[in-house]
């Protein structure tokens, strides 16, 4: 099978979460024989950020974990048709412009055009602004990869019926695994982006506070931290360590005692059961988890086991005393969580579901053949 992604970035993962889970993917579908091709535009928001804050090293993590992974960029739709030929199957991301999206449709639209068209939306703005999503004209289009089933019930909604397809996000398990040999840990750590202020009370109450009440040293790395975020950070003691790239996610966690999950709200209220992929790559890097109230409405994960949930503040508190001073709870969660992710949450496993998707489309998924 010859697979193309319309991605937004996939050697930038500054504030794109998409780029975590497109890179395992598409290394496992060349593992398994399949040729994979990736574009991207010329100039990503993602990545000009990237490079403005820390120039090209800023890319050597990346290029150091997935060597085998390479991108094409394209400057205009127009160069887009050639990228297609011999695909059989060809996903676009929601960070795309309208304008690639519609010019991938017509393509698709055609006759003698084989290959199957999805888009593939991993994002809340179906929901925090719809009119941004409904600008996309995805007529032509076989159907939608959404990344959970909240998500999946609004396109739905919009009448694409049984075309709409569940992909969650997944870990990345070549990448995101416990540390060969332990080594001393330390406190909490959690990686993150400020954002727009929708989490700050959210931050303050079950990642900040309760850091400090308890006496656990807390580590912050994430982008789009305003001067009155910093403060707050600092008047509670944490340490703001600035952008981490994603690759060296697993060798920042192995330092650290726990992790916490702080979702945003929109995928408390509005988008249930959809958890950021930091909970997927946290659980299998083997790090205890602690997580602000979130319904895992599709039964991914069993809380209480496989991660703790706080209802509120004096909670939270008592979970991360509880994580520093019993060595046993800790490898408890760290066993329960690490088996959920190997039996069904790996970019393996998302892989398969992918190939059956498209089988189901009628989509050529034999492996390429080699020579």
């Amino acid at each position: 099978m010859k697979l193309v992604y319309f991605t937004h970035s996939l050697a930038s993962c500054w504030n794109h979460g998409n780029a975590h889970f497109l890179r395992g993917v598409l290394r496992e579908l060349k593992c398994a024989g399949h040729e994979v091709a990736a574009f991207e535009p010329a100039e990503p928001w993602s990545l000009q950020n990237l490079l403005r804050d820390h120039g090209e090293a800023g890319l050597d993590a990346y290029r150091a974990a997935y060597p085998d992974l390479d991108f094409r960029t394209f400057h205009d739709v127009a160069a887009v048709e050639a990228a297609l030929d011999g695909a059989d199957a060809v996903i676009v991301h929601e960070w795309n412009e309208p304008e690639l999206v519609s010019a991938l449709g017509r393509v698709r639209r055609r006759g003698g055009a084989r290959f199957a068209l999805l888009f593939h939306d991993t994002h809340h703005r179906a929901v925090s602004d719809p009119g941004a999503i409904r600008r996309f004209d995805l007529d032509g289009y076989d159907g939608v990869l959404a990344f959970g089933e909240a998500l999946a019930q609004v396109y739905r909604r919009w009448g694409w019926g049984d075309r709409v397809w569940v992909w969650h996000e997944a870990a990345d398990t070549r990448l995101f695994r416990p540390p060969a040999a332990e080594g001393p840990r330390e406190g909490l750590v959690w990686i993150g982006n400020w954002g727009d202020d929708e989490r700050s009370a959210e931050l303050e109450g079950f990642l900040l506070r309760p850091a400090r009440t308890v006496g656990l040293p807390l580590d912050i790395h994430g982008v789009r931290y305003p001067e009155h975020a910093l403060r707050a950070l600092d008047q509670h003691g944490a340490r703001y360590r600035g952008w981490l790239p994603n690759a060296r996610a697993p060798e920042t966690f192995a330092r650290h005692l726990a992790t916490v999950h702080v979702p945003r709200r929109f995928y408390v209220d509005m988008l249930p059961g959809i958890p950021t992929i930091r909970v997927f790559e946290a659980l299998a890097c083997g790090i205890p988890l602690l997580s602000a109230p979130w319904r895992d409405a599709e039964g991914l994960f069993r809380p209480g086991e496989d991660y703790l949930v706080a209802r509120d503040e004096a909670e939270m508190a008592r979970h991360m005393a509880a994580v520093r001073d019993d060595a046993g709870l800790r490898r408890t969660l760290v066993a329960n969580g690490l088996a959920a992710i190997r039996a069904r949450h790996s970019c393996a496993h998302r892989a398969e579901e992918l190939l059956g998707v498209l089988r189901g489309l009628g989509a050529n998924t034999k492996e390429a053949v080699a020579g």
